[in-house]
């Protein structure tokens, strides 16, 4: 199972951690304000109270160690981008970062971090998608021009198959599975009808998502 160290406890990387160690995986907070890792210790395997950017530190720590990195230091972004080229120089496998804006983000791509996140425009993003079509349950976006989204099914598509409505020959997009009550059907058959109250989960360019949700 992988073993997940979380840098920097503000709300963003507390809901992660929380997460993680709800999920039953081994989780190590840090961050150098001893009150908020009080606050979390008795929810993860191990929290520390340190400077992530002392590098003596964090190899006692063994944290070249765990599998995946998760900075999510906020508001000191000297911080953020030194402790990122650390734990890279520490040879973890995957480095994710958190950046406040793309030139942020260009920088910590340069220094080696595997991914980089933008939780405020990817949580505007969303609630943006939601505002604007009754439709959307959840939306993600995959690159600059390519999303996933949760689309309930219209009635247009009642009773009808995948095969019958071809979606991906009308739109341009693929249903990846569908949700029906607490079931989920990975990977659906051209057979699978549709029934009210499913949900699509659907893959395609941003575009041919738009002309979908008018169908």
């Amino acid at each position: 199972m992988k073993q997940f160290v979380i840098i920097g406890l503000g709300r963003f990387g507390t809901s992660v951690a929380k997460t993680l160690a709800y999920k039953y995986y081994d989780v190590l907070a840090i961050d150098i304000n001893e009150e908020k890792v009080q606050e979390i210790s008795d929810e993860v395997t191990h929290a520390v109270n340190l400077d992530a950017t002392n590098k003596k530190a964090l190899t006692n720590l063994g944290v070249g160690n765990f599998d995946v990195a998760v900075v999510s230091i906020g508001e000191d972004v000297h911080a953020n981008i030194l402790t990122t080229l650390i734990l890279k120089e520490l040879g973890v496998e995957e480095v994710v970062a958190k950046a406040q804006d793309s030139l942020h983000g260009r920088i910590l791509t340069k220094l080696g971090a595997d991914r980089v996140v933008y939780p405020e425009h990817d949580m505007g993003t969303r609630i943006a998608n939601h505002l604007v079509s009754a439709q959307i349950l959840d939306y993600i976006e995959l690159a600059p021009n390519y999303s996933v989204i949760e689309i309930k099914a219209s009635s247009k598509m009642y009773g009808r198959s995948l095969l019958d409505l071809s979606l991906r020959t009308k739109f341009g997009v693929n249903v990846v599975a569908i949700k029906r009550g607490k079931k989920i059907d990975v990977s659906p058959q051209a057979e699978t009808k549709i029934e009210e109250k499913d949900t699509l989960i659907v893959i395609g360019s941003n575009d041919s998502l738009e002309e979908l949700k008018k169908f």
